[in-house]
């Protein structure tokens, strides 16, 4: 192989530069920029915050919030998605809706439940296992017993928010989706 490299006949893989092609602001309740999910091309995510003087720390931010907090904050029903792609999809229906940085496998954080108490949960997974998964524990999370959680399960073609809701499958009524209202478990039920 090494004498084929050398003459040129054997293909030498060269790295792919990373597009930027999105980027998604997490901001505090005041408003204030906290940090960036930064989305690329060849598909990948990075998190960045702002370094103060102008520019970028390429790094998680140091404290977590939900993505539209000050949306979040002010609505009595919130869909809970995957991904801000699929946010900014909902949103674009004039629905609010939110994620939380690091997707399927990040830790759901304590800060999350509490924005989020005392609002209408509507919780959509991304049609895969680490979707359901993620729903799963988002479901157990202690909002409010007064408050409902939904979740939508679909098992048919749909990936994610987003794409069920450019084919229409949102709210459709056929056997492929269904809803499930829960209510968290209270600290005896455990």
């Amino acid at each position: 192989m090494a004498a084929l490299k050398a003459k040129g006949l054997w293909p030498v893989p060269q790295p792919q530069a990373r597009t930027i092609v999105a980027t998604y602001e997490y901001r505090d309740r005041a408003g204030k920029l906290l940090y960036e999910v930064v989305r690329t091309e060849p598909k990948g995510f990075f998190q960045r915050r702002p370094d103060g003087y102008g520019g970028w720390i390429n790094r998680k931010g140091k404290h977590q919030v939900l993505y539209r907090l000050c949306e979040v904050l002010e609505a009595p029903i919130v869909f809970c998605v995957e991904g801000e792609r699929d946010v900014e999809t909902l949103r674009s229906y004039g629905f609010v809706a939110t994620t939380n940085a690091g997707g399927a496998e990040a830790p759901w954080l304590l800060q999350y439940t509490e924005a989020l108490r005392s609002r209408e949960v509507i919780l959509i997974p991304d049609n895969d296992t680490p979707g359901r998964k993620r729903v799963a524990r988002l479901a157990r999370a202690p909002l409010d017993p007064k408050h409902k959680t939904r979740t939508r399960e679909s098992h048919s073609v749909p990936k994610d928010a987003g794409e069920a809701f450019g084919l229409g499958d949102i709210g459709a009524d056929h056997g492929a989706l269904s809803w499930h209202e829960t209510r968290p478990a209270s600290c005896a039920e455990r």
